[in-house]
């Protein structure tokens, strides 16, 4: 029995931790079942512990936790209550929206939250006996918001049993789920839009009419309706509270974040326009985006953050991933040595009056001294030196398989196009600390001024210029297994800072590759401008350089889907893909935009 205690005392400190790390409030206050605790906004209830053995119930707990500290970090109680709509169903509907987005957010960023939660959801759905219309609907909206913003797949047992619901759901919401998708950072407009799809469906008078029918038919209860009304009203808050990830409606004001800058930023978002346009010192063609200072910021050699002694144990623990990859290098080469067009073949025009003597056609001048000399010259081939750069999301949320993927990417493509002669560089983009550093620490001594703009100290990082050969620099691929060294990531200026390098460069060609987990996250920026900040200049960015620059813009996403940010991008799930996808998809996006280019 104690040892029992033990663990559940281990387990809930456990989910103590990671509800105050995902909330990012070291002062939430959580708690348990019934146990007692503070109330208000800066606090989170969970779920009661079952049985030691009961393992649903740990799943539930896990996934609770992971929702309403994912509300707790990205959801605005004053922005949420604005367009709140009227009726029981419509508000359940509401909250349900509200709930996903912030888990979007959340997990795109953090992929353990994303399982726990998928997983509780596939089990509560799945044993769903939903016999009332109003509990198929709530249940069908969920499911359908699921699918579409988390991309979770339904057993066919729950398509069927929500089939119907789902198709009238569709035919509402299919023209503005787009939108609404792009609408995630942004709270303000996907309350305001969700708000008005829901309220479209006239759901909640639809009810009303049929409570009217059952009014007239139960004449004698009728006094007593508004008390049965009420009681079963809290009987499926009860349920609803027991059966979603998030409790719903009555713990809202616990997950919401209501702040006095939170409230602030959202007065101003509206007018923020011309105000960054005076202020804002712009990046690349973004005339709404600035920095507060950039004197924290660095550029520095991955040889000059480590000792060449731990670059190299690094170095060897990437080369253990390596080993299984091998076979691919020499068929990558190949493929690209003839798609690129970067390594010159040699070709001759025969039978010319001057030249070189073409001494394959001597014999026929020893048969027939009559015959006359034969020259040849080399024909001039149309040849584009080519740059390669690899920039390299440097984030936390790249740690472990994803940054060790990328790290073979980079060394795989570096020996590749070497091999092709073809110039590479290795670049890397993360920040110098967690929350902001010296940039935010001179921001509170100057009064904290609204819209700062970006607020962090960058660091980007040169893993291998493009003049130095591979051998030179292999060891500093390692520098990325480094415990402590990513941390957010600012994507925009970081591809403007890969752009303005090549840019100096005298190549003819080139191309820039970015490798990355999704959209760019800084807390300290994100906290003190809109929410759309850093993702809006990432898109500007993106789109001036695919469309005004001679530079070739190509993605690889990690684990993600990066197409919502570039044009030309293809998704790796694992490093046993990594082959398969460089050599049949990767040279295809080489070869096809060289076809648009060279005339």
């Amino acid at each position: 029995m104690e040892n029992k205690k033990e663990k559940i005392a281990d387990f809930k400190t456990a989910i103590s931790s990671t509800v105050r790390s995902l909330s990012n409030s070291e002062k939430i206050d959580i708690s348990f079942g019934n146990e007692s605790s503070k109330s208000g906004k800066n606090s989170i209830r969970l779920p009661e512990l079952s049985p030691i053995n009961n393992k649903l119930n740990y799943n539930q707990i896990r996934a609770v936790a992971d929702s309403k500290s994912l509300r707790h970090r990205f959801s605005n109680l004053k922005t949420f209550k604005k367009y709140e709509p009227e009726g029981n169903i419509s508000k359940q509907l509401y909250n349900i929206s509200e709930k996903i987005r912030c888990e979007k957010i959340g997990t795109s960023y953090f992929k353990g939250v994303k399982n726990n939660i998928e997983t509780f959801y596939q089990e509560r759905i799945s044993g769903l006996d939903l016999k009332s219309s109003e509990d198929k609907i709530v249940e069908s909206f969920e499911n359908y918001l699921r699918t579409k913003f988390l991309n979770f797949e339904n057993n066919s047992q729950v398509d069927k049993k929500l089939k119907s619901y789902k198709k009238d759901l569709n035919e509402k919401f299919k023209d503005k789920i787009n939108k609404l998708s792009d609408f995630t950072l942004d709270q303000e407009k996907f309350n305001s839009l969700i708000s008005e799809l829901i309220a479209d469906m006239n759901l909640d008078e639809n009810l009303d009419e049929e409570e009217k029918k059952d009014d007239e038919q139960n004449n004698d209860d009728k006094q007593n309706q508004p008390n049965n009304q009420d009681k079963q009203a809290k009987e499926k808050e009860d349920k609803q509270e027991e059966m979603s990830i998030d409790s719903g409606m009555p713990d809202l004001e616990n997950e919401a974040k209501e702040s006095d800058q939170a409230e602030e930023d959202i007065e101003i978002e509206n007018n923020s326009q011309p105000d960054l346009r005076k202020k804002g010192k712009n990046a690349l063609g973004d005339i709404n985006y600035k920095t507060y200072t950039e004197e924290f910021d660095e550029i520095v050699k991955a040889e000059e953050l480590e000792s060449a002694e731990e670059l190299s144990r690094l170095r060897k623990n990437l080369d253990q991933q390596l080993l299984q990859l091998k076979n691919f290098i020499s068929k990558l080469a190949n493929k690209l040595q003839r798609k690129l067009l970067a390594k010159q073949n040699r070709s001759w025009n025969f039978d010319l009056e001057e030249g070189l003597l073409d001494t394959s056609k001597l014999p026929r001048i020893i048969m027939d001294p009559f015959n006359s000399l034969s020259f040849k010259k080399e024909k001039d081939i149309e040849f584009k030196d080519t740059l390669v750069t690899i920039l390299i999301d440097n984030s936390g949320s790249m740690r472990g398989k994803p940054i060790s993927v990328a790290a073979i990417c980079a060394d795989i493509l570096s020996r590749t196009l070497e091999r092709c002669s073809v110039k590479v560089e290795i670049l890397g983009f993360t920040t110098k600390h967690w929350k902001g550093g010296s940039s935010r620490e001179k921001w509170m001594k100057n009064d904290k001024p609204t819209l700062p703009g970006r607020l962090n100290d960058l660091r980007h990082i040169i893993y291998k210029s493009a003049d130095t050969p591979w051998r030179q620099a292999k060891n500093n691929m390692g520098l990325m297994l480094k415990e402590g060294l990513l941390k957010e990531n600012i994507d925009g200026e970081a591809l403007k800072w890969a752009y303005n390098k090549m840019n100096r460069r005298k190549e003819e060609r080139k191309i820039l590759m970015i490798i990355s987990d999704g959209a760019p996250v800084d807390d300290s920026t994100l906290s003190t401008n809109t929410s759309e900040y850093l993702e809006s200049n990432l898109k500007k960015t993106v789109k001036l350089i695919e469309n005004k620059t001679n530079i070739e813009l190509l993605a690889i996403g990690i684990g993600h889907d990066v197409t919502r940010y570039y044009n030309r991008a293809v998704k790796i799930t694992d490093v046993q893909d990594l082959g398969d996808v460089m050599i049949n998809q990767l040279t295809d996006l080489f070869v096809e935009k060289n076809k648009k280019t060279i005339h």
